[in-house]
């Protein structure tokens, strides 16, 4: 399948989950993601917040938990900026204070800056991923030019809710692979 196709599929089925599936799947997320990943490695973990209403992984319980186990650990998310183009990125902490911005995402207000070589691993959101690594998402390029910015050791782990496809007919060179992938079922490692 190409990626427009994909995408267009991804978005119906991940609609189509009920709240209550959603919910499951994203507890057996951080089930996942702590039973396979080293976070003990890593400084600084760059997250996404979740856009509710398009029933994006929920990472909330993700984030309780590493705050609980993993105090010592940073967290950074997200800002679009106002170009829709690029992002920044910026601490997330149990007391960072969060607004919604004109998508439905919660962002930080007031947070201090962190910048991309900083970052030990990033968490990418995408809609779909093969067996090879290529990754789907909205279609508007955010994560493929900030990973590109990233340390090229930082650990770019997908998050989905559903398995991968087997491949990707139009992945090209330049696309940024992902190391991992995370899924409810298990870690496809790269």
């Amino acid at each position: 399948m190409t990626k427009a196709a994909l995408r267009r599929a991804a978005l119906a089925a991940r609609r189509a989950l009920p709240e209550a599936e959603v919910i499951r799947r994203s507890h057996l997320l951080t089930e996942q993601f702590f039973r396979h990943l080293l976070v003990a490695e890593w400084q600084w973990l760059h997250m996404f917040l979740p856009i509710p209403h398009q029933h994006e992984p929920d990472m909330w319980p993700l984030i309780r938990a590493l705050w609980a186990q993993h105090p010592y650990l940073q967290l950074a998310v997200p800002v679009v900026q106002p170009d829709g183009q690029t992002l920044r990125h910026f601490h997330l902490t149990p007391d960072t204070e969060l607004v919604m911005n004109r998508w439905g995402i919660p962002e930080p207000v007031d947070a201090t800056e962190v910048f991309p070589p900083q970052l030990d691993a990033v968490l990418v959101p995408l809609l779909a991923f093969d067996e090879s690594g290529h990754r789907v998402g909205y279609g508007k390029g955010f994560y493929d030019r900030f990973l590109m910015e990233c340390h090229p050791e930082a650990v770019r782990i997908g998050v989905s809710l559903e398995p991968p496809v087997p491949r990707i007919a139009d992945a090209w060179p330049g696309d940024v692979r992902l190391h991992a992938c995370l899924t409810p079922e298990k870690v496809w490692w790269f």
